[in-house]
């Protein structure tokens, strides 16, 4: 039986939700992951400091791990202003803003209608050096939904890099070469996150034999050669820019299935498990540590964690379901065995 131990993961991309899920959520993701950045996205979504703070004390007083540190992102409205910037940056668990296009995603109406709109914003975060979390796609219903990340790229990043040269940014769940590539290009305060789901699957898994919706998320899926560059970026050595954001984006069982079913794919419980499986399977499982544990925290200028898990290549089947408050969460493969588990080890250090 093959056994790994890596650092303690962390997740800088996580949907915890709120409410009924929330005390799903928080108890899945810190049985793997020290650290989290919990997107702003609820609703009402978190637009001020007080809210943050108001919603990390939700989360804490359901976490059992006193090493659980949840850290979180202004959401980026057409009513943000310099005061909440600069009160952001002084808060240590406010580690950016996060930027979502109005209609791009679950619960973006509150996003902003047009970039140019907002350069006082910018410049102000360029000067304070707080990062600008960005969900990449273009909204326009004339752009096919398998091109909006690149022609977000051509049309709206680039200019804003090279209007804003010294703004440390993120672009967020990357699914396509163009934005890999695009990264590659830029100096180190650019990053990227990248998800299990699109680093494991494309939109065969989505599309071939019939919809499945278990596979539907934004940015969706894409065409193979898209998958095969995103596991290049995260599969090489000396690869600094790109680290895990799960993008774990759990809805209520009758919404995700349904005729206008929700985007998202419930992969918290899963996401290091995925992840080892598709390292071994391409000789890289060395590089999986650098990817989960190492470059996200280096880039948020944050300590590596102390804590290690344990991976070791033991089958186990995904749950069927989640349940809690009589609402029911379906993960991504459910039902489905892999064949790596991941063990939190009580004083393995």
């Amino acid at each position: 039986m093959q056994t790994l131990n890596i650092i303690r993961p962390d997740d800088w991309h996580i949907h915890l939700r709120d409410n009924t899920a929330l005390k799903l959520t928080v108890s899945l993701a810190e049985r793997t992951f020290a650290r989290v950045l919990a997107m702003p996205n609820l609703t009402p979504p978190l637009t001020t400091v007080q809210s943050i703070l108001n919603y990390r004390q939700r989360i804490l007083a359901i976490a059992k791990n006193d090493h659980f540190t949840p850290y979180f992102a202004v959401y980026f409205t057409n009513d943000l202003n310099a005061a909440t910037l600069r009160e952001a940056k002084l808060c240590p668990w406010i580690l950016g803003v996060k930027l979502y296009p109005q209609g791009a995603t679950t619960h973006s109406d509150w996003g902003i209608d047009d970039i140019n709109k907002q350069f006082a914003n910018l410049a102000v975060m360029e000067e304070l050096a707080l990062p600008l979390l960005i969900h990449g796609e273009v909204t326009t219903n004339t752009i096919d939904i398998f091109d909006r990340e690149a022609r977000f790229i051509d049309t709206v990043l680039t200019p804003l890099q090279q209007r804003f040269p010294k703004l440390p940014m993120v672009l967020e769940h990357i699914t396509t070469a163009e934005a890999v590539e695009w990264v590659q290009s830029m100096p180190a305060h650019i990053a990227a996150t990248i998800t299990a789901h699109h680093l494991a699957f494309n939109r065969n898994h989505l599309l071939a034999g019939g919809i499945r919706p278990d596979y539907y998320c934004l940015p969706i899926l894409k065409r193979q050669h898209h998958q095969q560059k995103l596991q290049q970026a995260v599969m090489t050595k000396n690869q600094s820019q790109f680290f895990l954001g799960t993008d774990s984006a759990p809805h209520v069982q009758d919404k995700k299935y349904s005729a206008c079913g929700c985007a998202g794919c419930f992969t918290s419980p899963i996401a290091i498990p995925l992840l080892a499986e598709l390292f071994a399977a391409n000789d890289a499982l060395p590089l999986l540590e650098t990817f989960t544990s190492i470059n996200g925290a280096r880039f948020y200028q944050l300590p590596l964690n102390t804590e290690r898990v344990q991976l070791t290549q033991s089958p186990w089947v995904v749950p069927e379901q989640y349940t809690t408050n009589d609402t029911t969460f379906i993960p991504l493969l459910a039902g489905q065995t892999l064949s790596w588990q991941c063990h939190f080890i009580e004083g393995l250090s």
